[in-house]
Order: structure tokens, then C-alpha cells, then sequence
């Protein structure tokens, strides 16, 4: 049986095929949106990416109730460096008009989290307000992170590009704005933050920001991974699955504050 990446792939190939029919995009939609640099703000400071995450294929469904503009807006005016916002309507219940909204309530750059497979999901990035999109090396090719860099690029956006494992080291193309590394096993699901800095001791000290996400929940295991080099920190079902999503930030936050960066 195919592991959940593969099958995601698979659908969201489906999902592009019929976009290129049905949407088009125009030169002012390219336009759209702040163009602030998360790497620059990383560089200076390291900071936590908060995500917008209604559910996901490890955990089923985690948060069905909450408002995105009430998270968003929430997560932003109490130190957020970024908002991740999912994308994904089959696998991560989002809903169409997620991004939209979330670009509304704040001027904090927004990443785009999305299994991208095609140049066309770029200029869709681009057109929804994206200041960041993820590329996941996993479903691609050196020479495919390469051109997809490129192209964001060339759209006003910066590029973050997750790893999993050691093995995807070599498709490191160079041009990319952030490397992330997320800690969970995509075949069984496992989390161990230990794969951050396994992954950043073999690319040894990159001069771009290192993002860790996945299964991140405590202010100890931050402090460890920024011992470890790295400067921004993922993190969304932590927060998602509170009653009162905000609130919790508001109280993780002003830990981190005091505790990691003042």
C-alpha cells in the first residue's frame, strides 16, 4: 500500500490538472499580497510559525470549531514571526477561502503549506498572497526544487524546503531562502525532534535560518533545538487542539520571550 505522501501526490496531481482548466490568473493577482522577508526576520531573531491546522492524516480531526481570522489575527498580535496556513481541502480539511481570510487580518508573512508538484500551484501561491512556500523534497527532484525556487522567486516569494530524512540532503539545490526539517516519520507517523539535529549536523551551519516542525509542544524541547542551531520553530496542532487556540500562544509566547530569546 502506498504511504500517505505518495497518495497525497497522487490527488493533488488530479487537483492541478483541473485548475490549469478552471483558473487563470492575471499580473495584478500576482501582485497580491505583503512582500516581507520571514528569512531576514529569522536571521535577527529567532521565531515561532504558527499553523492554522483543522486536521491531518496522523491525527484525524483537531480543531473543527475555531475561526480562522480569530486564529490568525490572535496568533499574529502576539509575536508570531509567521502563520502557516494548510491548504489542503482532502487531507487537512482546509476550506477554500482559508488563505483569503487569513491574508486579510495580518501583514505577517503567511507560508503557504502545500504539497507542491507543479510550477501552476506557484502562480496560485502568488495570486492567494503567499509571501512563502513550502517545498517538500520528498516528492521532488533536485532539478524540480531548483526551477520551483526559482520561479517563487521570480514571483516575490520565498522558499522554505522541508527534509524528512538524511537521504534528501543532496537535493539541496543552494537557493533556497530556509531549510525544515520535519520530525515526523511520513510511513509510520513516529516524532522524534532528534531528526532536526541529525539533519542540521550533516548540512553543518547553513547561513540560511533552519526551521524544525513537527511534534514540537514543549519550551525545553526549543531550547535544545536552538543549542542545536536552529532559528524558527513550527508549530500548530500544539496549539490547535486547546479549547481557546490563541490563548495558549499568548502563554507559550511570552515564555519563549523570556526564557529563549530576551
Amino acid at each position: 500500500m502506498a504511504n500517505i505522501l505518495e497518495q497525497i501526490v497522487v490527488t493533488k496531481r488530479r487537483e492541478v490538472e483541473l485548475a490549469r482548466k478552471t483558473h487563470m490568473y492575471s499580473i495584478s493577482e500576482m501582485e497580491t499580497g505583503v512582500k516581507i522577508s520571514l528569512a531576514g526576520s529569522l536571521k535577527n531573531k529567532p521565531g515561532i510559525i504558527a499553523e492554522f491546522k483543522r486536521a491531518s492524516p496522523s491525527k484525524g480531526l483537531i480543531n473543527g470549531f475555531s475561526k480562522i481570522e480569530t486564529i490568525v489575527e490572535g496568533y499574529a498580535n502576539a509575536g508570531a514571526s509567521a502563520i502557516s496556513i494548510l491548504t489542503d481541502k482532502v487531507y487537512f480539511k482546509a476550506h477554500s477561502d482559508d488563505f483569503g481570510k487569513a491574508r486579510l487580518v495580518t501583514s505577517k508573512p503567511l507560508l503557504r503549506k502545500e504539497f507542491i508538484i507543479d510550477e501552476f500551484q506557484l502562480i496560485e501561491s502568488r495570486a492567494m498572497g503567499a509571501n512563502v512556500v513550502l517545498l517538500i523534497a520528498a516528492v521532488l527532484t533536485k532539478e524540480e526544487i531548483r526551477g520551483f525556487t526559482q520561479k517563487a522567486h521570480s514571483l516575490g516569494m520565498e522558499v522554505l524546503l522541508e527534509l524528512h530524512h538524511e537521504s534528501e540532503i543532496k537535493k539541496v539545490s543552494g537557493l533556497e531562502d530556509m531549510i525544515g526539517v520535519n520530525n515526523r516519520n511520513l510511513k509510520t507517523f513516529e516524532v522524534d525532534i532528534r531528526q532536526s539535529s541529525r539533519i542540521r549536523k550533516q548540512l553543518g551551519w547553513p547561513e540560511i535560518p533552519m526551521i524544525s516542525e513537527s511534534g514540537l509542544s514543549g519550551i525545553g524541547e526549543l531550547k535544545y533545538l536552538l543549542s542545536e542551531g536552529f532559528r524558527g520553530f513550527l508549530i500548530g496542532e500544539h496549539f490547535m487542539k486547546q479549547q481557546n487556540p490563541v490563548q495558549e500562544f499568548e502563554r507559550f509566547m511570552q515564555q519563549f520571550e523570556r526564557e529563549l530569546v530576551s
